[in-house]
């Protein structure tokens, strides 16, 4: 498969396009990343999930693919209704830290759950704390430029005047007028020249637990500044894919267009591309709704939204059940036919390396390979690609009970484009087979250890080596008749 035909849905037309990197081979892709006031929710963990399969693709097709994504550690955040919401300050004073432990304690939880749910890492991972200056010269270009004006120290964007020259709500398709009647009355709102300009720069506040200066005085950077300064440092003016989760698309990201067009002239990526949202039981995942957990607690067994814990493997798999643009509903049943289906891929991976090759194919494997780039290639399609991985899985086991046949030439095809598929660009882990009996004295040996710590009451031991063992996809699980594994 060609790398051309591949085609993306672009949020800013509203429809599905060829790929066509800026530049020939190359693909420059900046991604929202985690705010740092708390512990990312399952929620948060799927867009993350989804943009990592989308980058492993990419890399499978052979581009120099130059990932970035940020990590907002400044507190001062504007929420959906224009409210200035010192959210990392906040959790801060609630857990009597400083911010910077707060971001410091979040973020090591952030990288662990990269490894648990075994995401690649990205390229360049920046912080809005190392690019203030960054986002004061971009702010600067702004005012410049006439989209931006000073009041009593903070800096807001006039989104009127941006109106006059560029059009403000071409991603979410918001008209001014319309956004005027869904406003309630503002923080600040004295302060701004029309109700929808947004902070640029806040003037800080007595009890503001990060403050930097600026030319305009003591103060702390908007929400949206950041992903302007970082994205156009290490990318470009212009790059290939901008993404993050539907939520962010108005405001957050309709106000990086107004702010890249209203400092550099252009908008900063060609395509965009949103992760839908992860429904719990039927419903948008909330705490109001009880049904909101971490993605930790899923794997240890802690939340009793599900029966019995499921491995970051399962989890993972369960994820690319759904396209990453539709919203995706997990449920118990839904998780254990997952297991269930991922068990079966599993054993058929390890059963392909043993086949009987034939003089003779009874099966077109070229055709069942270019079935899994076909679906990759249209917008990243895994449900897609998971379903024709399962029509090889049925050819595997028919060779293998001896009503199918398979020439070495096409064995050695399909074993290395389904390890590509499975492995490289699902992000599945490779398991050993259910016979293989090597791992059974190791895991005796460390639940002993562990059942010892029970007993001395040591629960921290107790629960560092089950979720280390999570960490590994391996859940253990205790029950009245005695601790189990898989």
């Amino acid at each position: 498969m060609s790398k051309q035909q591949l085609s993306i849905y672009n949020s800013l037309s509203g429809q599905k396009e060829v790929f066509v990197p800026i530049n020939e081979g190359k693909v420059g892709m900046y991604v929202c990343g985690p705010t740092l006031y708390s512990e990312p929710h399952m929620g948060n963990m799927r867009t993350f999930i989804n943009f990592d399969l989308i980058y492993r693709y990419l890399l499978v097709l052979g581009y120099n693919v130059k990932y970035v994504r940020n990590i907002t550690d400044a507190g001062h955040i504007t929420n959906s209704a224009g409210d200035e919401v010192d959210s990392i300050g906040k959790a801060a004073r609630q857990e009597q830290m400083q911010s910077l432990e707060i971001v410091y304690k979040y973020n090591v939880i952030f990288q662990d759950l990269q490894r648990t749910y075994n995401m690649l890492p990205p390229s360049i991972e920046p912080t809005a704390t190392g690019h203030i200056q960054e986002q004061i010269e971009i702010i600067e270009k702004i005012i410049e430029n006439g989209f931006a004006y000073v009041v009593n120290g903070s800096v807001y964007f006039d989104v009127k005047a941006y109106s006059e020259k560029h059009q403000y709500g071409i991603l979410s398709g918001r008209k001014i007028d319309e956004l005027a009647e869904e406003t309630r009355e503002l923080n600040a709102q004295d302060e701004k020249r029309f109700f929808a300009d947004f902070a640029l720069w806040k003037k800080a506040n007595p009890d503001d637990m990060q403050i930097w200066r600026s030319p305009w005085g003591d103060g702390n950077p908007g929400w949206h500044i950041e992903c302007t300064a970082m994205s156009t440092k290490y990318l470009g003016n212009h790059f290939d894919i901008h993404g993050g989760g539907m939520d962010l698309k108005f405001p957050h990201h309709e106000d990086e267009i107004a702010q890249n067009c209203g400092s550099l002239g252009c908008s900063p990526a060609k395509y965009w591309m949103h992760a839908n949202m992860l429904n719990v039981n039927g419903q948008k995942m909330s705490k109001s709704f009880g049904n909101y957990f971490l993605p930790m607690e899923i794997v240890n067994g802690s939340t009793e939204l599900f029966e019995k814990p499921f491995s970051p493997n399962v989890i993972r798999f369960a994820m690319m059940q759904a396209q990453y643009r539709s919203t995706m509903d997990m449920t118990n049943d839904a998780l254990k036919a997952t297991e269930k289906g991922y068990l079966k891929l599993m054993e058929a991976m390890n059963l392909m390396e043993k086949l009987k090759t034939s003089d003779a194919s009874s099966s077109n494997v070229t055709a069942l390979v270019d079935s899994f780039y076909a679906a990759m290639n249209d917008d990243f399609n895994a449900p897609t690609l998971i379903a024709n991985l399962f029509e090889a899985v049925r050819y595997i086991n028919s060779v293998n009970d001896g009503k199918a046949t398979i020439t070495a030439d096409d064995l050695t095809l399909l074993q290395r484009e389904m390890n590509v598929f499975v492995f490289d660009v699902l992000g599945m882990v490779p398991v050993a087979s259910s016979n293989n009996n090597q791992l059974k004295p190791v895991m005796d040996l460390v639940l002993d250890l562990r059942q010892e710590a029970r007993e001395k009451k040591d629960w921290s031991t107790s629960d560092k080596i089950r979720d280390g063992l999570a960490a590994a996809g391996i859940v253990v699980k205790d029950t009245k008749d005695g601790t189990t594994w898989s």
